[in-house]
């Protein structure tokens, strides 16, 4: 039989324990509970920031309001960028499960590869990324019907273009953010931007908003821009731009239309272009504003300038007699040549024929002081005061650098060089009763304030030079339109190749045609440039002045400007011109 044991018959259960030790653990234990109160205290109401910004970072969030960007606008109201809602992707990692065949869908659906995707969603520790911003309805609601976990959508703006190529190098376009990157995009980006709202939430774990804290604040939407550009002279000029640089087998072509009373630009068209909305293997060929950023000698069509100053000055008048001889002049070690042996020409026909014997003769009777003075006042060397990226000032060297040879070659052309951009407003001393005039991108319907340069009387005499020039035994006959008078100046000029102009066999060249009309009272001034054509044509009276003819009689017609000449047909002769 076995023995019980008495439990309180133990030494140690019997000893009796002292008093002061029961009352130290109760004390250290309510001491305990007291230090954390007092840290909670401390945590909770005196130095709460820390925990509240980690808690923050956790489930609260601010969210942006986007802005809806403003509209570009044409000067009849026609949209030429506007922005849409469009769904984007994105992604928590954490929660993604995806298997190789939805991993495969998914991939195709973002136009991305899987590889790239599996990188994107490989960290477990975000909890946002994006997988692909602003993608198509049709291509949202794929992804939707596919129900994956952890894969959500959210609503951005995308900017849209009606008039894609036509008008890209004007309105240019925005990144992914909705922020300018070229052309009127970014010049006024802070206008049609506005400014973005906020909104301060509370979020789960699944990004899901539970509340809102805090007020919120309401976006500020961007202003819409009216621009001068009239949208069906923009795709005109456009069309008979691509056509020329086509046919002409041209490299490139730019075409510049102002409003020569107000100074607004109608029109600024290249070619190559590319699509604003879909840029995707843009090449720098086709981003190029060229009638903006390429600079060339301006060739012939500095000829009028050097007459009109010679007017001017009373040096020479519109009948004073100039002998070009045989169509070769030997002047300081050179030879300075005309396409024709002109003989004895008037300064009229100086212009008429495109003599560089007849203006060398006259520019040889100023100092180069004022001939540097007039092109100055006329722009050149300048960079337009214009609010537009890319815009060049050219080149114009300080007259006292200027050798005779120099002095000679500047006063028909070479030596200097010029924008498009730049001769298309020069050309407003001539149209504008010898002021030089603004330029402006946004709509006016005030008459531009200029600056003299030349007398009215001067302008006028050159205006009717210019007519010659465009007219009958011209070397611009091919500008010629029917139902209006116009005025006018080709261009030829070499391309440099290396350190010089190349050979017969490699030379290349650039043609234009800068003019106005109607004559009498001038309402528009285009200017056109065709880089390097290569089918057999490359005189500016040949490439550029058939352009410039058709875009002036659509753009006066569309401006409802009355013809001031009988509308018959005219038979045109190509008169080659000095290069």
């Amino acid at each position: 039989m076995s023995r019980s044991v008495a439990y309180t018959s133990s030494p140690l259960l019997a000893s009796r324990t002292p008093v002061w030790r029961s009352k130290f653990i109760v004390a250290a234990i309510a001491m305990g509970f007291v230090g954390l109160a007092a840290r909670a205290a401390y945590i909770q109401v005196v130095s709460n920031e820390f925990y509240q910004k980690q808690g923050e970072v956790r489930f609260a969030r601010t969210l942006e309001l986007p802005a809806n960007r403003g509209r570009i606008l044409d000067r009849n109201g026609l949209i030429l960028a506007s922005s849409v809602p469009v769904p984007s992707i994105w992604a928590i990692p954490e929660d993604v499960d995806l298997d190789k065949k939805q991993a495969v869908q998914l991939a195709r659906l973002l136009e991305i590869p899987v590889v790239e995707l599996n990188k994107k969603l490989a960290d477990d520790d975000k909890t946002f990324v994006w997988l692909k911003r602003q993608v198509d309805e049709s291509v949202a609601q794929q992804i939707a019907a596919m129900g994956l976990k952890g894969i959500y959508q959210r609503k951005e703006y995308r900017r849209q273009y009606p008039e894609r190529e036509a008008a890209a190098h004007v309105v240019g376009f925005t990144n992914v953010e909705d922020v300018g990157q070229e052309g009127v995009e970014l010049s006024f980006n802070k206008e049609l931007g506005g400014k973005a709202g906020t909104r301060r939430v509370i979020k789960d774990r699944m990004g899901r908003v539970v509340e809102a804290v805090g007020e919120t604040t309401p976006p500020v939407d961007g202003r819409d821009l009216q621009l001068s550009i009239d949208s069906k002279v923009q795709f005109f000029a456009y069309q008979k731009l691509r056509d020329a640089v086509t046919v002409n087998k041209a490299k490139a072509g730019s075409v510049v239309v102002l409003d020569a009373i107000t100074g607004e630009v109608l029109a600024l068209a290249n070619y190559p272009s590319y699509t604003p909305d879909k840029r995707r293997n843009l090449s720098g060929e086709q981003l190029r504003n060229r009638a903006l950023t390429d600079t060339f000698e301006p060739g012939s069509v500095m000829k009028p300038f050097t007459v009109g100053l010679g007017l001017e000055t009373g040096r020479v008048t519109p009948q004073s007699l100039i002998d070009t001889g045989t169509g070769k002049l030997h002047f300081g070690g050179h030879t300075i040549s005309d396409s024709h042996a002109n003989g004895v020409l008037t300064v009229e026909g100086v212009i008429q024929k495109s003599s560089n014997i007849g203006t060398t003769k006259i520019a040889m009777q100023m100092p180069a002081r004022e001939m540097w003075e007039l092109f100055s006042q006329a722009g050149f060397g300048q960079k337009p005061q214009i609010s537009f990226p890319g815009a060049v000032s050219g080149k114009l060297r300080p007259y006292k650098t200027w050798r005779p040879i120099e002095q000679a070659t500047m006063s028909y052309g070479y030596g200097l060089s010029a924008s498009l951009f730049q001769m298309a407003r020069s050309y407003t001393v001539f149209s504008h009763d010898g002021q030089i005039i603004p330029v402006t991108m946004l709509k006016s319907a005030e008459p531009a304030v200029g600056v003299q340069v030349l007398s009215s009387k001067t302008a006028a005499q050159v205006r009717k030079m210019l007519q010659m020039a465009a007219g009958p035994g011209g070397t611009g006959q091919m500008a010629q339109t029917m139902g209006y008078s116009v005025g006018g100046k080709s261009g030829t000029a070499y391309k440099q190749v290396g350190k010089g102009y190349g050979t017969d066999k490699n030379r290349k060249y650039r043609g234009w045609f800068v003019g106005m009309a109607p004559v009498e009272n001038p309402r528009i001034i285009v200017a056109v440039m065709i880089d390097e054509p290569s089918a057999g044509k490359y005189f500016g009276g040949q490439v550029a002045a058939p352009v410039f003819s058709e875009v002036v009689q659509q753009t006066l017609r569309m401006m409802g400007v009355q013809p001031d000449m009988a509308v018959v047909p005219q038979i045109v002769a190509v008169v080659e011109e000095s290069i």
